[in-house]
């Protein structure tokens, strides 16, 4: 067995332009590395991988220089070229260094690959979950997992890296971890990426004792009795030049280069936090400029499962095989329809579409077909289409005689729906609402406004696009035991495939014959073999349970941090533990929607993906929480110290963030 230490290195980063080449205490960087490589137990050989641009041609001469095998490969097809390394070496089993880590421990890296050897793994590391120091990371795998992604990785996020097709495709590669006896020490900064890390290095370098690689408890040594020196890059944030410049690409062909208003730039710090995801595993994403990120917004709210579930990617992938839309109905629809009506105490029927707009406006249809009335009272969001949105700030486009005819009402206020339908007496067809969000609705109050509905005439509308399948499976209305006429469900029925249904009683259900909903899409097979599957997963095991009970667990937590800082005249976390909402009110010394904003850049800094709510998933892992923790811990204190300090709005670093529209 050959095992080759192999150093990823180049010239061309962003930040620090040469960095490997820099010196630090009297040699290259990437001397330290290479030192260190050497000095591991068991590595047989130390080879550098570069690329064969001119600008990295300075590594391959120092290589020459210092007795150290170089081989070169494609600039841009980074796997391609450290598969072609590992064979020019002849390794069977492989230990990925980077270039950027002078401060590497040998003693820590033999430790991985001693456990990679006993427990027999296809890949083994001390960053997945990241435990240790960043600038400790150490990755073995075998020779067969590295050219097994080669050959299968296509996706460009996993060719411009070396590991992430290992990673994250667990059924097929056998991973271990090697934790960190130490809590804590994730938060500690050792990389090389910027001129203040340079700094860093070169201040803790010139407290070593001698001129062997350091151990790490040496580097704690110094910065414990020197704790000033954390603060030389602590202001170290990620980078998001990618995203930057893909905006600005891509807004030239898309407007807002989104699809979707929650999903683009006007709702995220520009410059500040990512706009564009490569891909996404369990409870993370990752983004264009290689960010890692816990995700707290899961795709809006319909990843109820989380990123490439097992179960949902081998419902598609069967499905696949037989065909995706048909020239008539499959029996995949009759088989959701049963789970449904099993599931959802109103439903006795069902029909399907593939967004929450389409199911929340069949179901204004048939209201005001079977009522013959027109008018719509509406509480909450319910989609983009005109009888909703006419009624909003956002009503551009929308005819007046449209908007009209939909008004607002406010939650758990039965006098202002009375008031109104007397209003308008014999006008109304259907309330539509969010039977919860943020608010617990007063004892009693759901039963008893379906019963002052049916007194005017109209139909109750329970939107459960966000409730359904999240906090019960059978919705709010099985939670609190209130029957709804219609009811409309979606967003995480699927996992993150484009579905939605409208479902209700038998004779309201039948004016679907009479009506017009009818789409070419409407029964596509590999969204209803998702749904299909995500049902029985969560009818399997303890899905919503574990959304209950991980989503108290982190809300007490940022509970305890928000008073812990003194903010709970400015933060409030409301709603229910699997779908909790941040509010924000104003402080003397800075608004609320720069108080959001600010967390919103802060977090991202963390890498925490969040547009200030708790969307949780069922693949949030206990490490996903506690990074999720430890974010806020930092940002909270940082909110207090801006406060303290000062004007937000004027000293935030970047513009505020404003809602789209008041909603909730």
């Amino acid at each position: 067995m050959s095992v080759a230490a192999i150093i990823q290195a180049r010239m061309g980063s962003t930040r620090l332009p040469g960095k490997v080449l820099e010196d630090l205490g009297g040699r290259c960087v990437l001397g330290w590395v290479t030192r260190a490589a050497a000095s591991v137990a068991g590595v047989d050989i130390v080879a550098v991988a570069t690329s064969v641009a001119g600008q990295d041609d300075s590594i391959a001469d120092w290589c020459a220089d210092n007795g150290f095998r170089c081989e070169r490969g494609p600039e841009d097809d980074v796997l391609a070229r450290y598969a072609a390394a590992a064979r020019a070496v002849d390794a069977t089993t492989i230990m990925r260094l980077t270039g950027d880590t002078p401060f590497l421990d040998p003693a820590v890296c033999a430790q991985v690959l001693y456990l990679h050897r006993r427990s027999n793994a296809d890949y083994t590391s001390n960053v997945d979950p990241a435990r240790w120091p960043d600038g400790l990371d150490c990755e073995v795998f075998s020779a067969d997992a590295l050219f097994t992604a080669e050959m299968l990785a296509f996706r460009p996020s996993d060719r411009e890296h070396v590991t992430p097709y290992i990673r994250h495709n667990r059924p097929r590669f056998a991973v271990a971890s090697l934790p960190c006896p130490i809590p804590g020490l994730d938060e500690e900064r050792w990389a090389l990426d910027t001129p203040e890390d340079l700094d860093f290095l070169r201040s803790v370098a010139g407290g070593l004792r001698s001129e062997e690689s350091p151990a790490y408890i040496e580097i704690l040594r110094i910065l414990d009795a020197e704790p000033h020196l954390r603060t030389i890059n602590s202001g170290q944030t990620k980078s998001f030049d990618t995203s930057t410049q893909l905006l600005k690409r891509t807004e030239r062909i898309i407007p807002l280069a989104s699809q979707t208003f929650s999903k683009s730039r006007v709702q995220y710090p520009v410059g500040a936090a990512p706009l564009f995801l490569t891909h996404g595993d369990g409870g993370r994403v990752w983004d264009v400029d290689g960010n890692e990120f816990v995700d707290m917004v899961g795709g809006l709210l319909c990843l109820t499962l989380g990123y490439r579930d097992p179960d949902v990617d081998r419902a598609i992938a069967e499905q696949l095989d037989a065909g995706i839309s048909f020239s008539l109905a499959t029996e995949r629809e009759r088989e959701l329809a049963e789970r449904l009506i099993e599931l959802i105490p109103c439903a006795e029927m069902a029909r399907f579409g593939k967004n929450g707009s389409d199911a929340t406006s069949a179901a204004i249809r048939i209201a005001r077909a079977a009522t013959g009335r027109d008018r719509i009272a509406a509480c909450g969001y319910h989609g983009w289409h005109d009888w909703y949105i006419g009624s909003t700030s956002r009503n551009k486009g929308v005819p007046a005689a449209v908007s009209a005819l939909t008004h607002s009402v406010p939650y758990d206020d039965l006098d202002a729906v009375d008031r109104l339908f007397r209003e308008y007496p014999d006008s109304f067809a259907a309330l539509i609402l969010e039977p919860v969000n943020v608010v617990e609705p007063a004892p009693g109050y759901l039963g008893e406004l379906r019963e002052l509905v049916h007194t005017h005439g109209a139909l109750l509308v329970f939107d459960e696009i966000i409730t359904g399948f999240r906090l019960d499976l059978g919705g709010a209305q099985a939670m609190f035991g209130v029957t709804p006429d219609l009811a409309c469900v979606g967003k995480g029925m699927a996992n993150g495939m484009p579905i939605s249904a409208i479902v209700g009683r038998a004779e309201l259900m039948a004016e679907m014959e009479n009506i017009f909903f009818s789409g070419t899409f409407g029964g596509e097979a590999l969204s209803l073999a998702a749904s299909i599957a995500v049902i029985d997963k969560m009818r399997r095991e303890p899905v919503i349970e574990t959304l209950w009970r991980n989503g108290e667990q982190l809300g007490r937590s940022v509970d305890s941090l928000i008073i812990g800082h003194g903010l709970e005249d400015v933060i409030q976390l409301r709603g229910w533990a699997p779908w909790k909402l941040l509010s924000f009110t104003d402080h003397a010394n800075g608004s609320a929607q720069a108080v959001k904003t600010m967390l919103i850049y802060e977090l991202a800094a963390r890498g925490v993906l969040s547009l200030g709510s708790h969307n949780m998933c069922y693949a949030h892992t206990p490490e996903d929480l506690e990074r999720t923790k430890a974010a806020y811990a930092g940002v909270f204190g940082a909110i207090r110290d801006a406060l303290d300090s000062g004007n937000l709005d004027k000293t935030l670093k970047v513009p505020v963030i404003e809602p789209v529209f008041q909603v909730r």
